[in-house]
C-alpha cells in the first residue's frame, strides 16, 4: 500500500490508468491537473496489462513500467501501479478498481479518464459498478466551440462526474513512436529521462 508524504494512507486517491507506450507530457500534466484541482493526496498510476480494446501488441511492461515511473517522478502524490500488468487474461478496470477500493476502503477514488473513453465507458465491463466505484473525472480539452460534452453516461449519473480543465496539448504516443521509427527526437514531447531511456532500449524503432 502506498503511502502519502506524511506516512499515512491516502484518503483522496486519482486512478490514472493508460498503455503508457511510451509516457509522455500530456500524461503527466493531466496528472498534475488532477492532484491540484481534486486536492488529491494520493495518485496511483497503472499501466494497461492486455489491453482489450487494442489491436496493437503494446510494448513489453518491463519497459512500460520503467518509463512511467521516470515521467511522473516529479509528482510527489504519484506512484506506479505494476497490478495490471501482472494480472494474466485481459485487463478491466472494473478489476483495478475492486482491488483498490479493497486495499483503501475509506479512501475516496477518482477515476481519470480522457473524453474519448468517457464517450465510450458505457461499453466498458461493468459500467455501472465503476460509476459507483470512482467519481468519473474527465479530461475537458478547450475546442473552438467552447461547448463541454456530456456523455450518455453522465446523462444518467452526472453527480457522478467533475470534468478537469486542461491545455490544449497535441500529443499522441502513437506519432511519437512514429517519430522514434524515423530517428527524429522526442525529448520535448516525452521528457529528457524517458527520451534517454527509449534510446539506451532501442525501442520503437521498428514501429
Amino acid at each position: 500500500m502506498a503511502l502519502s508524504s506524511s506516512g499515512v494512507a491516502p484518503k483522496r486517491i486519482g486512478i490514472l490508468g493508460g498503455s503508457f507506450d511510451p509516457p509522455h507530457l500530456a500524461h503527466v500534466a493531466l496528472g498534475q491537473a488532477a492532484v491540484a484541482q481534486l486536492a488529491l493526496d494520493g495518485l496511483c498510476v497503472v499501466p494497461t496489462g492486455q489491453a482489450w480494446h487494442k489491436a496493437r501488441v503494446l510494448s513489453e511492461a518491463t519497459h512500460r513500467l520503467a518509463m512511467t515511473q521516470l515521467a511522473f517522478a516529479g509528482i510527489p502524490q504519484a506512484w506506479v501501479d505494476p497490478r495490471e500488468t501482472q494480472r494474466a487474461g485481459p485487463s478491466y478496470t472494473i478489476d483495478t478498481l475492486r482491488e483498490l477500493c479493497a486495499e483503501f476502503s475509506q479512501a475516496e477514488l477518482f477515476l481519470i479518464i480522457g473524453a474519448d473513453q468517457a464517450q465510450a465507458l458505457t461499453t466498458w465491463q461493468s459500467w455501472q459498478e465503476i460509476l459507483q466505484s470512482a467519481t468519473i473525472c474527465v479530461a475537458d480539452r478547450p475546442d473552438l466551440t467552447r461547448v463541454r460534452a456530456v456523455f450518455d453516461a453522465e446523462k444518467a449519473y452526472p453527480e457522478r462526474f467533475f470534468h478537469l480543465q486542461m491545455p490544449s496539448m497535441a500529443i499522441s504516443a502513437t506519432d511519437i513512436r512514429s517519430a522514434i521509427s524515423t530517428h527524429q527526437n522526442v525529448t520535448a514531447l516525452v521528457g529528457e529521462s524517458v527520451a534517454r531511456y527509449i534510446a539506451d532500449h532501442h525501442l520503437y524503432l521498428s514501429s
